[in-house]
């Protein structure tokens, strides 16, 4: 058989194949929904949001509600962990001046917890939480720990872990995983950032920017990925 033959008849058999999978794919029938992914980037942008600083290790006073930061919401030994406190006057670089930090020094908080004050998760948790069907979660894991969003001013953007639940409330899904405002009264805040979050946006007092989560396969590079934090709830 010649070599046209055989190239002829390998042509007719792709273009049946392709007519197939054409025919296939028109039947709305065979399409697997359950595969459809909501890419990262849907997660809704918060925009013009009230934001504090605040920091490992800050002592309780008027301008934080009397709150102390020498533990989180899912670590009773958050500053032993992080290394000392987080001096946010006295910084090398974006660590503090004394020490390297064994953990992310750009973290940040959010008003909602999936976990309630018993360490039990609450009940809505996988429903309220965009991603709290995409695995089996362990019983001593909360669904908010350690994820990423993407702070951004102006024309800087940065990208910092969840490590502790506020400013001032703890159950705020409607803001944190909805289109609400803050419910915060206090002072309005829905996001407390890190001194290095704070230094490498040039964040100023009470400031305002926008952040969107992300998912960790879109973090670029930058000094937020030299320490990353993994370490679960410990109490």
């Amino acid at each position: 058989m010649s070599r046209i033959i055989i190239r002829n008849l390998i042509l007719i058999i792709e273009l049946i194949c392709l007519s197939l999978l054409l025919f296939s794919c028109s039947d709305d029938s065979n399409l697997n929904t359950e595969s459809i992914i909501i890419a990262p980037s849907n997660y809704p942008t918060h925009t013009n949001i009230n934001t504090t600083i605040f920091w490992i290790g800050e002592l309780a006073d008027s301008s934080n509600a009397f709150i102390a930061n020498d533990v989180s919401a899912w670590d009773g030994k958050w500053k032993e962990h992080y290394g000392g406190t987080d001096d946010p006057n006295n910084r090398n670089g974006y660590y503090p001046q004394s020490f390297t930090p064994k953990q992310n020094p750009f973290y940040f908080a959010l008003p909602y917890n999936d976990i309630n004050t018993t360490g039990i998760r609450k009940q809505n948790a996988l429903s309220v939480v965009y991603w709290g069907s995409e695995k089996t979660w362990g019983q001593n894991e909360s669904l908010c720990k350690n994820r990423w969003i993407k702070i951004i001013k102006g024309n800087l953007i940065a990208y910092a872990q969840w490590e502790d639940v506020g400013p001032f409330e703890t159950d705020d899904n409607n803001y944190v995983f909805g289109s609400e405002l803050p419910r915060n009264t206090f002072n309005g805040t829905g996001l407390d950032v890190s001194p290095a979050v704070r230094d490498f946006l040039g964040i100023t007092g009470l400031d305002k920017v926008s952040w969107q989560f992300v998912a960790f396969v879109d973090v670029p590079e930058g000094p937020w990925k030299n320490i990353i934090t993994s370490s679960q709830i410990e109490y």
